[in-house]
């Protein structure tokens, strides 16, 4: 909650008539270490994209991931220029994806804003469960990654390069939390 409201993901107002309110949902996942101890307890707030209607709700959908043919070839590639691998999570990616759409939900339980408890949240930001998040979060991450010059392959809009004096960075691209959280409504 407290990565949402840094990332102003809503904010409260009057539902708009004709509107329709999508509801929410907290997940709990425990996330164990390779021998099966507890290392954490993870909590999620995420809106139920079931009631979202394409075409109302959302345009388009996709979630990116890197061709395996590209991830065949840069692995080879890597050991063969004896490069550096390192992998990395954004944590709380989708906050970060601006929506284009009007989308409203109802405030969490538990953390209805004091005074506005008549209100609900329009939605800044993308959350997770939205059927338009991975897309939503793919523009934002490809806007920063070409801003800071690293070039689109072509074949694969989920490979970024940049070639420098001093080397060469490839950058793939694997977002998986939408198919998690698919399994997660049934």
């Amino acid at each position: 909650m407290d990565s949402m409201a840094r990332n102003k993901v809503w904010k409260p107002v009057d539902l708009p008539s004709q509107s329709k309110l999508i509801g929410n949902k907290r997940v709990f996942t425990i996330k164990r270490r390779a021998d099966g101890t507890i290392d954490k307890f993870k909590a999620r707030l995420v809106v139920k994209s079931f009631t979202q209607i394409e075409g109302v709700d959302y345009e388009n959908t996709f979630c990116p991931k890197v061709k395996i043919a590209s991830v065949r070839l840069l692995l080879p590639l890597a050991s063969y220029l004896d490069l550096e691998l390192f992998q990395m999570d954004v944590k709380t990616a989708f906050l970060n994806g601006n929506i284009k759409e009007e989308i409203y939900m109802d405030q969490p339980i538990g953390f209805l804003s004091k005074g506005q408890e008549d209100k609900v949240c329009r939605l800044n930001r993308s959350i997770y469960g939205l059927k338009q998040s991975s897309r939503a979060w793919y523009f934002k991450f490809h806007e920063a990654i070409i801003s800071i010059s690293l070039n689109m392959v072509s074949e694969d809009h989920c490979v970024y390069v940049k070639k420098t004096t001093k080397g060469i960075l490839f950058l793939p691209l694997y977002v998986d939390e939408y198919y998690w959280l698919e399994t997660t409504w049934r």
